[in-house]
């Protein structure tokens, strides 16, 4: 098992990229906090988890607010005495639209999560670690902070913010043995799909899905591999990267 005694902080993790995360590091062994703002969803998360033989608990937590996140990592430090990787997997997204029909408080609610829920959790959890001497991070970005679509302007800024401080804390962080880097998933069938498509109808999930090379658009599951390979011993030299899991979207 690749995170065998590990304990993992995981964001956003009642759906989507987040639940196929939790799930993938329980199977490798991890202890698994898993977090949502979501309650019904992060209970199912758990209990699934739990009843596949795992080890997971639940807290429930809104990234942009600086209270939750740094009631989440005292929770994750009293229940297991520590933990060792951080997933920013929370985020949220708007409608595609032109960038100036986007409100203020579309652009706010995308930013608070986006990125200032990773200071929020940078704020909570990097004092621990650095006590701890070790400990890694993984973000989760977007192939939109490299290769953006039109009528996602204010999210695809938001993740290529994810990006740049992804690569800032790996430089600053990397005296102290802990690593950061990030995930670029192309877009999956997730709560957040029908935000990219403009109109979630058949024909748009095609023409969005023919854009990828490799014919299919990201699954939790691939997403999830890419988090447990950086979080594992393996990747213990890889610090600052940026990878993209997108079927060859952004070549």
């Amino acid at each position: 098992m690749q995170l065998a005694g590990k304990v993992a902080v995981i964001t956003g993790s009642g759906s989507g990229f987040g639940e196929g995360i939790a799930k993938a590091c329980a199977r490798e062994g991890a202890w698994v906090v898993v977090s949502d703002i979501n309650e019904e969803g992060g209970h199912r998360v758990t209990e699934e988890i739990s009843t596949a033989g795992g080890a997971a608990s639940f807290f429930k937590a809104d990234v942009s607010d600086g209270g939750d996140t740094q009631a989440l990592i005292e929770f994750a430090q009293s229940q297991y005495g520590r933990f060792d990787i951080l997933v920013n997997n929370a985020g949220v997204g708007h409608l595609r639209k032109p960038m100036t029909e986007v409100s203020e408080d579309e652009f706010d609610r995308v930013f608070a999560v986006n990125v200032k829920g990773i200071y929020h959790t940078a704020k909570a959890a990097v004092p621990v670690m650095l006590e701890q001497g070790r400990g890694v991070i993984v973000n989760i970005a977007s192939t939109g902070a490299v290769s953006p679509r039109p009528g996602l302007t204010w999210y695809n800024a938001s993740k290529g913010a994810v990006t740049t401080l992804t690569k800032s804390m790996a430089i600053e962080l990397a005296p102290h043995h802990i690593r950061v880097n990030a995930l670029n998933p192309v877009a999956g069938d997730t709560p957040l799909l029908p935000t990219f498509l403009g109109e979630d109808t058949p024909e748009n999930r095609e023409a969005f899905r023919a854009s990828v090379p490799l014919g299919r658009l990201s699954t939790p599951a691939d997403v999830a591999a890419g988090v447990v390979f950086l979080a594992s011993d393996a990747a213990e030299l890889i610090t600052g990267v940026c990878l993209e899991i997108d079927g060859g979207r952004c070549i």
